[in-house]
């Protein structure tokens, strides 16, 4: 595998780890794959958080680097092989776990949290990606290219008005 050009956060050995762990989280082993990995690279670095962290967890980019370590030396413990080149049985059993340990720990951190990261990233990126988009029913923005009519009352082309338009609670309230 050749290291992509444009990630900036993981090194090469935590982005081929973080890969391989996403594409177990999301059963992503066939191409065109959504670039999950690269999305969270891009994430963390931008420092772009969920703005909330458990208490007991460091933050989430010290998380990562922390959890992908532990990941991968549990596999070279068990497989005698990094995680990302262990198969991909070997990986889901890895992967499957620290899922099963819930609120134990895992490496001296709540495995549920540490859990909780590796999906909320995965799935964050995942989803904000349009080859998935289909995949939840969403057609994508419904003016790719920007709004036309800007203002308070306007509509767009093919748009109607509400048939019963609700007066503003707001305005409602200060009556």
């Amino acid at each position: 595998m050749s290291f992509p050009p444009d990630v900036r956060f993981f090194t090469p050995k935590e982005f081929a780890v973080a890969e391989a762990l996403v594409d177990q989280l999301l059963n992503q082993h066939e191409d065109p794959k959504v670039p999950v990995a690269q999305l969270i690279d891009a994430r963390l670095t931008e420092m772009q958080t969920d703005g909330w962290r458990y208490e007991d967890m460091p933050h989430d980019d010290q998380a990562w680097r922390e959890s992908l370590a532990h990941l991968d030396s549990d596999a070279q413990d068990r497989f005698d092989a990094g995680f990302a080149v262990c198969t991909r049985g070997e990986q889901a059993v890895l992967v499957a776990s620290v899922q099963e340990l819930g609120s134990q720990t895992w490496h001296g951190r709540s495995a549920a949290h540490v859990w909780s990261l590796w999906t909320r990233y995965a799935c964050t990126a995942f989803y904000s990606h349009p080859w998935a988009w289909n995949e939840i029913g969403f057609s994508g923005p419904a003016y790719p290219r920007g709004y036309k009519n800007l203002g308070i009352n306007t509509v767009e082309k093919g748009e109607v008005r509400d048939a019963r338009p609700t007066q503003d609670p707001a305005r409602k309230a200060s009556s």
